[in-house]
């Protein structure tokens, strides 16, 4: 199969995150075992969902990781001229479809490289590790690195993340989490405002806390110049509450996320957070006795990438990318949590990420065959021994 031919096929899954991803990665598994390779899945608690890890090349420590996910994210809403779970290709230089580029292109590569793999005299292995709800929050990532440390008995050395990157090698991303708010406040008519504790006044009070938070940190100088914008964020996207502009709100909650450059801890934004809360509590508990504030995780954190510019893996990354520039993104994807298991980690991958999660998605040719001549070079690197 070519890798237009299996991107069709991937893109063809319509997994969304959050569901089960069985279809696909059973697919995945099939192609792979078809190469005499053993593919190992490990699945989620009910079984619902897998990930995919499996060795190609000898029982050596130093290989190279080859990551990727196998969900997308919905077009339910969006305006698209062509069948998003149909690849399609308008001869424009493109090819159109929902996770063609983020980031079934990549997979694809990895995929149509594999008879290349086979028939390689590999000196040092390559793994292939694929995901599942990496959309909703890179739920599954931790498990599958941490299972790739547990399972061989070598240990790979490299972690390549094929994230959309327009073939630039990522040597940092933000770390990212998402959070949820709710405000118990107390009901009542609105001219009685100064007797009872409306929860969206209460909620206001706490977004502009988050804002000057921020912009504190700003004031502060806490600036990283290799992320744009350089500095950590702190947004709120969604809030809720109210019945009637009469009537006091009793209820209210907000979402909100951090976006934390690698010299700035989640704990310690959280933590303040969360002691202004516990003021904001007992001042007003002396109103209104069940007043409370209380915030959940939305999903885990998602950890911030730092790979040092001189680390052996962006060299590696360098010579068989073609590309020497480096760059850090801003969006969540599973680099850190490879990063946290030990390995060295790049995110590298085929596309750009200014055509993910949009109608009308699409990869270009030329940047699928780059991404195949990535894969390509890497294999010569483990086989003829320039890799080190």
């Amino acid at each position: 199969m070519t890798v237009e031919n299996i991107l069709a096929k991937l893109v063809s899954f319509p997994v969304l995150g959050g569901e089960s991803n069985l279809t696909i990665i059973h697919w995945i598994k099939d192609y792979i075992e078809s190469f005499d390779v053993k593919v190992n899945l490990l699945p989620n608690e009910d079984g619902t969902k897998a990930s995919l890890h499996c060795r190609i090349g000898p029982e050596i420590d130093g290989g190279v990781i080859l990551s990727g996910h196998t969900d997308v994210v919905p077009v339910e809403g969006q305006e698209w001229s062509t069948d998003p779970f149909l690849l399609t290709d308008k001869n424009d230089g493109k090819l159109y479809g929902r996770g063609s580029c983020d980031m079934k292109g990549f997979v694809a590569c990895c995929l149509a490289a594999l008879p290349h793999m086979i028939k390689a005299d590999l000196k040092k292995p390559i793994y292939f590790a694929f995901s599942y709800d990496e959309e909703i929050g890179c739920l599954a990532g931790p498990a599958l690195a941490r299972a790739i440390n547990d399972f061989y008995k070598e240990k790979p050395t490299y972690a390549i993340i094929g994230e959309p990157s327009s073939m630039e090698p990522i040597v940092g991303q933000k770390g990212i989490y998402i959070l949820e708010t709710y405000v118990n406040g107390s009901a009542g008519h609105s001219s009685r405002i100064k007797q009872e504790v409306s929860a969206i006044h209460e909620s206001m009070r706490l977004v502009l806390w988050l804002e000057n938070r921020m912009n504190q940190l700003i004031a502060n100088k806490r600036f990283d110049d290799r992320f744009h914008p350089p500095h950590s964020t702190i947004h709120v996207g969604l809030m809720r509450g109210g019945i009637a502009p009469n009537v006091i709100a009793d209820k209210s909650y907000f979402y909100w996320d951090l976006r934390v450059i690698p010299m700035d801890e989640v704990d310690t934004i959280i933590s303040d957070f969360e002691s202004y809360c516990r003021e904001r509590e007992k001042e007003l508990q002396e109103v209104f006795p069940d007043f409370s504030i209380k915030t959940i995780e939305n999903h885990p954190p998602v950890p911030f990438l730092d790979t040092d510019a001189k680390a052996d893996v962006v060299e590696l990354v360098k010579r068989i990318s073609g590309n020497s520039e480096l760059n850090t993104v801003a969006y969540a994807s599973e680099a850190g949590q490879f990063a946290n298991e030990g390995f060295q980690s790049v995110i590298c991958g085929p596309g750009s990420i200014e055509q993910a999660h949009r109608a009308n998605e699409y990869i270009e040719l030329e940047q699928l065959e780059k991404g195949m001549e990535m894969i390509n070079k890497l294999i010569t690197e483990l086989s003829v021994g320039n890799y080190t």
